[in-house]
This record gives C-alpha cells, structure tokens and sequence, in this order.
C-alpha cells in the first residue's frame, strides 16, 4: 500500500466536525435500527435515505464467507459472524454485501480433480439435499422442489443481527462465479443444484453447455423465480435489506428480468426494499445506469479511471463504489478519499484475515496485504458525510486544486489532498469568514486552520505531512 510519511504537526482533537479521535473508530458503538426500508434520496439520487429525509452514506468491508461457510475442507469451517459484526462496528461501517454462492463444491479457480489451488466446499445451500440417490459430489441429490430450511433461517438471522447493529445488507441473489470461467479451468457447473446429475428432478438447467445455468432459458427462469420470491419472504418485513442480482455475472436481459421479478414481487407486499446491479464485466455501466435497478456498482471496465481518479457519480443512481469490481482486492485510503468526494459510497472487498482464501488470492497472483489503512478510511468517511448536510452535498471537483471536493457552495466543503501540501479552494460562494479544519485520513485526529474570509479562491496549507482532508463551513452561510 502506498503511504506518505506523516508528521505529527500540531494535531489536536478539537469538538467541531473533524473532530475525531482515532479511538472513536475503534469503539463499538450500537447505532439505531433503521426507519424504515432504504429509498433513493428525492434531492440527491447518489445516495439513500429511510424515510427521514436524511441522507444516507453507505460503507464497508464485505468478505466471501459472511454467510454460507466455505473453505478447500469438507466440512468447510464456520465462519465467525458475530466477530465479523463486531468488526465492523469497530471501524464504524454501516454495510455489506452478503455473499451467496450456487454451487455446493467446486468453482472456477478449481479443475474439480482437488487441484488450482484445491477443492471447494459451500454450505449450506439454498436446495434441501433429501436423495435419493448421490449428486456428483457425493452428498444426496437436491430436490429443486424443497428449499433448505437451515439456509434461508441463517440468511434472515443473519440481515437480523446485522440490523441491530446498524448494519444495511445487500443480499446477493445469484454468483457469476458459480459459473465457469474460462481462464481459471475450473468447472463449477460439477457442483451446481440444476446439472441434471444433482437433483432428483433430472432437471438440466444448461442444454446447450457445461459453463452454468442457461440464464435464458424460460425453464431456469421459472426456477429461479421460485427462489427469488422465497429470498423476498425471508426478508421481506426487515428495513435494513437491500438486494442485488448477482455478483460479476449475468446478462443485460437476464440482469432487468430479475430486477423486474423482484420489484413486481415485492409490490404485493407491504415494504420494497432497493435492487442493485454488480455485474461488471456482462454489462457496462451505461446499461446499468440506464436499468429499473435503484443502485449499481461501476466497474473499471469502459470507465478505465476508477482506480487512480473516480469520476463523480452520475447522480441518476444510488453508486456503490466497490473495490471488488476495480481492483478485485485492492485499493487504499487515498482511493476511498477519493471515491467519497466524488459522489460515491464507498465499498471495500475485505480479505478479512481469513487463511481459507489466502491460497485462492494466491493462486490468482492476487497478494493480500494489510487493509486497516482503507478500512479505517471509510468508517471516517462515514463520520463526515453524517455530519455534513449531505443530501445538499454534490462533487464539485472544480472548487478544489485537487479536484476532489464534496459541497454545498456557500454553506460547506470537504476535500482532499492525495500528495498533501497546500491546495486552491474556491469560496467565492461563501459570505463572511469561513472556518477550517484538517484532519488525518486514517488517524482521525484534527488540527484547527482558523477561519479565512470567503468571497474568492483561497490557498491552505496542510498543518501535517502526508495526504489531509479539509474541512470548510461557512459561519454565516447564506441563504
């Protein structure tokens, strides 16, 4: 990770609204549950609000494991959710993407012979496994009629506990890594509950290959369908649920349909919750953001600047940021600086200390290195944007010398200096003198600037060395 060297300067923890102290990220904290299901913000569709007409931020780590276990190991080990929870009240995030996997073992980076980097086990699974007779993986049968009762109460606990921890939930519908792909050699087709050797039914869910699910065939629809509407039951009456079709797979026509399902669906219930798209890499951006979907997550593919200098979010869309759909697993406080100023919540694909996927990053040249840095990034991006008047806030990269700045011109701005330094702010909106604030972009810790006089451009300079946010507010803001 890149780092600047940090002097200490003349750092204090002021009460204004910087004033944050290291320790106040490491705290764990129980936020109020939610007031509601999340809706598109009517003032500033970048972000999200319950009902309060307050603007939502949304941030935080999400892991591969945070609902069904999995590991090279049959069984697979449990995944410590509780400790998962905790960590993430640590850091101060308020969101995660809730992983579901469709296959029971094998998967594209494994050749399904125990090898690349080893086998792969995932439980439970949405289908009740009754027989008889043994799927391909040597466990009884599916019956795609019979949902699994230990699966869909684990995911409803699991949104559950999250909420009473102040915690909103994506729940993936469907994986694109539960099909094949194809510079990886593995087939997790093998281990997928509609390969006809699997479930009771003979049912073939892919006539034409042995890549995955045939998402256009009406016959998958219709299972599928099926499955969606028992997720929407599962959840249907908690407010801190939102949806998202299917992780870095899919299709334009697929992705809308199960959008459309969903939404329909839900229309006959008494809450909705917002859907979302993820699906870099089969749909472009600009098919996403033109969708029914309520939120997408951009990917580096078409928008080839989002690793070193995001663009502003559209504001047409609620944008979820994801390290996942950019990097893979990558990213650093500077990129989460960044994305923020920019108009975007912001999401971090989090290796999370666990040894079951260290050999898989591996295998995949992908290296795992210490994430607190970006981590601790967004849970203080959090801390401002809820003490900012955020659904008044846009990126207005033109204010700023940097040309990372969040404002409501005139009232307040927050930017960031990736190098540090000084940096040009234009106040001309602004009446009156106008108060400053830095503060570290990992530590939390502030340091007060005084107060400039608005009216015109204004030249600070950061009090500590390394990369700074600053702060801006007008002390007699104008209409």
């Amino acid at each position: 990770m890149n780092r600047s060297k940090r002097g200490a300067g003349t750092l204090s923890r002021g009460a204004g609204l910087l004033a944050l102290a290291a320790s106040a990220i490491l705290v764990a904290a129980v936020e109020a549950g939610a007031r509601g299901p999340l809706r598109v913000h009517p003032k500033n569709p970048r972000y999200f609000t319950d009902g309060s007409g307050k603007a939502i931020y949304l941030t935080g780590s999400h892991t591969w494991s945070n609902l069904q276990d999995q590991g090279a190991k049959d069984p697979p080990p449990r995944f410590d959710y509780d400790r998962y929870l905790g960590f993430l009240q640590k850091h101060n995030h308020n969101f995660i993407r809730m992983w579901a996997w469709e296959q029971a073992r094998w998967a594209p980076w494994s050749d399904g012979k125990g090898k690349n980097p080893g086998d792969w086990f995932i439980e439970p699974n949405p289908y009740a496994r009754t027989g008889p007779g043994l799927a391909r993986d040597g466990k009884p049968k599916f019956d795609l009629a019979k949902f699994d009762p230990a699966y869909f109460d684990r995911l409803r606990q699991r949104v559950q506990k999250a909420g009473e921890r102040g915690i909103y939930v994506s729940v993936m519908l469907f994986q694109g890594w539960s099909s094949a792909k194809g510079w990886y050699g593995g087939r997790p087709w093998l281990g997928h509950p509609y390969h006809p050797e699997n479930n009771v039914q003979k049912f073939n869910g892919n006539l034409k290959s042995d890549v995955g699910p045939d998402l256009n065939d009406p016959r998958v629809r219709e299972r599928q369908a099926a499955y969606l509407r028992k997720v929407v039951d599962t959840v249907i009456d908690l407010d801190n649920v939102l949806y998202e079709v299917t992780n870095e797979g899919g299709n334009k026509a697929w992705d809308w349909w199960v959008v459309r399902t969903v939404q329909e669906y839900e229309r006959t219930k008494a809450k909705q919750h917002p859907i979302g798209l993820t699906g870099h890499g089969s749909e472009s951006n600009e098919d996403m953001l033109a969708s029914p979907a309520a939120w997408i997550s951009p990917g580096s593919d078409g928008w080839r600047d989002l690793k070193t200098d995001p663009r502003p979010a559209p504001g047409t869309k609620v944008s979820l940021l994801d390290t996942d759909h950019v990097f893979g697993v990558g990213g650093d406080q500077k990129w989460v600086w960044k994305g923020f100023l920019r108009g975007h919540n912001v999401l971090f694909m989090d290796p999370y200390d666990d040894p079951q996927w260290t050999p898989v990053l591996a295998g995949q040249g992908v290296g795992v290195r210490d994430a607190e840095a970006p981590r601790r990034a967004m849970g203080l991006a959090r801390r401002c944007a809820e003490r900012m008047s955020l659904a008044e806030s846009i990126p207005r990269p033109e204010l700023a010398s940097t040309g990372y700045c969040l404002a409501h011109p005139g009232r307040e701005y927050l930017a960031y200096l990736p190098e540090g330094g000084e940096i040009r702010v234009n106040l001309s909106a602004a009446r009156g003198k106008v108060s400053v604030e830095w503060m570290h972009p990992i530590t939390g810790k502030t340091a007060s600037g005084g107060n400039v006089e608005g009216g015109d451009w204004r030249t600070l300079k950061a009090p500590f060395g390394g990369d700074a946010v600053v702060y801006l507010r007008a002390l007699s803001p104008g209409p």
